[in-house]
């Protein structure tokens, strides 16, 4: 399966100033195949260290961070001569030995021109305790589940992808019911990779169902393996919670659903140990649209929504035949399912913001404020061919941005005020000037 991400693996590869690269991102997204894919394109060899399954290497980097000690080690664990112009070493699961994550520091000072590629899937919390980071000897990568496009890709349909890419839209609306066809197969199948491998090669929704279901105990079971005790039983319920929230009008993040009386104060820790897995993304409020976004944000409002979603209707017991076919009764719960969407394409975005706009007795929201080259831009999401754009509107005329979008199962069209850019084709809302 193609996943975007390598490219940008290349260019970090080219790059003079190379550092030693983490790729961040929640359990089961791809980051070992990711890593070992792209050493085996790019690279002679590959040295592939799991620091989760092997105890011994992480006394390695206990003793003293020497780095031809250290690789001398590497090499005579995993058997792999190692030469720095054709070898890319691997550091999996890095979190569990954070020693390891120290001496990145020392590779990128004493042997720059090693290439070295690290990940974990709990590295967010692990950094929240007492670890000397190498704080500017490092790059970043993040990588989530499979976007709607790589979905599209991994299905065989790289014209469709093309002609998206083209932004040819009279050609991109002749094909609009494959594109939504398509589209309410990914909200259902998701974007985790194991999930779209099983479906590309069965077409069969039941077993992506089971897998799906794997997928949220294994969640459950980290909850139990890797927090602490005291805050478990929070993390499930404020997890458990999430479907509950999305489907209210007001999306608002509401302590009391989780258990009548809840207080913020009760479930600081059990959020922030989501939001460090990278499991769910917490979007905050902006209380006025200005740059930067980030000084105008309300901590104290925010949605909630999980990090694919695939794995929300998974959660919610919503049957594909429900779906597929639809369902007066899915009707409320369609909008959570395609905010949710939309939040998980837009965040996969490089280089975009990510909030939301509301008013006071939310008489008016925006379901998404973006920031992307000096230009604020609010997105109201439709689940349907819904027309009206009555926030959108609002919006517009008490702060007449140079770009607003409503995004729905419409055809593409500019309007004096606002553009319609369809829902499967969101993806491309950066070149929308």
């Amino acid at each position: 399966m193609k996943r975007t991400i390598i490219a940008d693996l290349i260019k970090w590869k080219a790059n003079s100033d190379r550092k030693p690269l983490i790729i961040r991102g929640a359990r089961q997204v791809g980051k070992t195949w990711i890593m070992k894919e792209f050493g085996h394109k790019e690279y002679a060899q590959i040295l592939y260290v799991n620091f989760e399954s092997n105890s011994r290497l992480k006394d390695l980097f206990n003793d003293n961070f020497d780095i031809p000690r250290i690789i001398m080690g590497l090499q005579i664990e995993t058997g792999v001569s190692f030469n720095p112009d054709n070898t890319l070493i691997i550091l999996d699961e890095i979190q569990e030995a954070p020693r390891a994550i120290t001496a990145l520091k020392y590779f990128y000072e004493n042997n720059p021109d090693y290439h070295i590629v690290a990940a974990g899937s709990l590295l967010g919390v692990a950094l929240q305790k007492d670890i000397s980071f190498p704080v500017g000897k490092v790059d970043f990568l993040d990588l989530y589940p499979m976007s709607y496009t790589e979905f599209l890709e991994a299905l065989g349909q790289k014209a469709l992808v093309d002609l998206l890419n083209s932004r040819d839209w009279a050609m991109i609306s002749t094909f609009k019911t494959k594109y939504i066809q398509f589209l309410r197969q990914y909200y259902y199948v998701g974007g985790m990779p194991e999930v779209v491998l099983s479906f590309c090669n069965t077409s069969d929704f039941n077993e992506v169902r089971e897998i799906q279901k794997r997928i949220l105990i294994a969640y459950e079971q980290d909850f139990s393996k890797h927090a602490p005790n005291e805050i478990v039983p929070r993390i499930r319920m404020l997890w458990n919670s999430i479907p509950a929230q999305l489907a209210k009008e007001n999306k608002k993040f509401i302590y009391g659903i989780i258990k009548k009386g809840a207080r913020a104060k009760d479930y600081e820790l059990a959020l922030s140990w989501l939001t460090d897995c990278g499991l769910v993304h917490k979007i905050n409020q902006i209380n006025k649209p200005a740059i930067p976004l980030k000084a105008y944000e309300d901590f104290n409002y925010f949605k909630l929504f999980l990090l694919d979603v695939g794995l929300l209707l998974a959660m919610g017991n919503v049957d594909v035949k429900t779906l597929l076919e639809g369902n007066q009764i899915f009707q409320e719960f369609k909008g959570a399912v395609t905010e949710q969407y939309v939040m998980q394409q837009l965040i996969a975005e490089k280089e975009l913001t990510l909030n939301y706009w509301s008013i006071e007795n939310s008489t008016a929201e925006i379901d998404f404020i973006t920031q992307y080259q000096g230009n604020i831009i609010p997105i109201e999401v439709k689940a349907e061919e819904n027309l009206k754009a009555k926030s959108l509107r609002l919006y517009c005329q008490k702060y007449q941005p140079e770009i607003a979008i409503r995004t729905s199962m419409s055809n593409y069209r500019k309007e004096e005020w606002f553009t319609n850019l369809p829902l499967y084709a969101i993806g491309q809302i950066k070149p929308v000037k």
